[in-house]
């Protein structure tokens, strides 16, 4: 299945883009997915920390991933 992952911030420049597709099989996790993206983008381990958000929702390591799904990276956030 194809997924289309939403970059911001930090990730973004992480990607080169704000918007990535990746080919990936079903039955994918959040959890899951993170990995493939560390391993296709070891930066994104430099990180305090993100978040994945399914349909603009924080979505948790064990929740599957749909090619339905608007996939956001949600970089660490600064501000007070």
């Amino acid at each position: 299945m194809k997924l289309k992952i939403l970059a911001f911030g930090i990730t973004k420049d992480i990607f080169g883009t704000s918007e990535k597709q990746i080919e990936a099989e079903s039955g994918l996790n959040v959890g899951e997915l993170k990995n493939r993206l560390e391993e296709d983008f070891p930066e994104l381990k430099n990180l305090k920390s993100y978040f994945i958000a399914l349909d603009e929702e924080y979505a948790e390591d064990d929740q599957i991933v749909s090619s339905t799904h608007e996939i956001a990276i949600i970089p660490p956030v600064s501000g007070g």
